[in-house]
């Protein structure tokens, strides 16, 4: 069975009959592709589940962990507000969706953050911060972030955490932005790190970063959903 719900804050899609335990899977998005990233989920994952679609306004804003200085001239800087989003979606967002749900008769098997770009990035960098999360999807993930090796090897993930997806376009270090061209190496190195401890999976895809963003998300959801 598949239906949506809409709160004020979020798309909800529930693909799963009433009376079930599912995985409930958390993606920030920019709000447009959340139907598109739904039906492409649906069409490579038998899985029963529920996608919680969050939009975001202020894309490097909302998703950034700390400030940092625009990446190109005349772009936007990042402020940094990562951990109010978050706080918005643990304490506001999550409880009122698992609450409707709850009377639906469908509850969450496990809780599963996933994110595209700087949404990647955020999906990481949520598992340092909550214990609410078990699995991630950080798809072609914003790991050039200035900082974000170092956090990840001064800081400890949550020990709920026991899978994590990565993945990356083949093309995406070719840039002459030498900050961005390092997304590869950063890339390989957390989850190479990560991997001594936690189930990681990492995978290349063929293109650069905006080549097939909802279906290469979807793969790395359908993923841990199948794993």
């Amino acid at each position: 069975m598949k239906q949506t719900m809409q709160t004020e804050d979020a798309q909800i899609f529930i693909s799963a009959n009433e009376g079930k335990n599912v995985p409930f899977v958390l993606v920030s998005t920019e709000g447009k592709e959340a139907q598109e990233l739904f039906d492409v989920l649906c069409s490579v994952c038998d899985r029963d589940f529920v996608l919680i679609c969050v939009p975001v306004d202020d894309w490097n804003g909302d998703l950034s962990p700390w400030t940092c200085e625009p990446v190109f001239k005349g772009g936007k800087a990042f402020a940094g507000k990562a951990d109010a989003h978050l706080s918005k979606i643990l304490n506001g967002i999550l409880p009122l969706i698992e609450e409707e749900l709850n009377r639906k008769g469908i509850q969450a098997s496990c809780h599963a953050i996933a994110g595209y770009s700087l949404a990647g990035l955020f999906a990481l960098y949520a598992l340092y911060r909550t214990d609410r999360f078990d699995k991630a999807v950080c798809a072609s993930a914003s790991l050039w972030y200035p900082g974000l090796l170092a956090y990840t090897r001064e800081h400890t993930i949550s020990s709920n955490v026991k899978q994590i997806y990565f993945s990356l376009g083949d093309q995406e270090s070719h840039t002459k932005n030498k900050l961005m061209a390092s997304v590869g190496e950063m890339t390989r190195t957390i989850s190479d790190e990560l991997g001594k401890d936690l189930n990681v999976f990492y995978e290349m895809n063929e293109g650069n970063h905006f080549k097939d963003p909802e279906r290469r998300l979807a793969k790395g959801i359908a993923h841990i959903l199948n794993n």
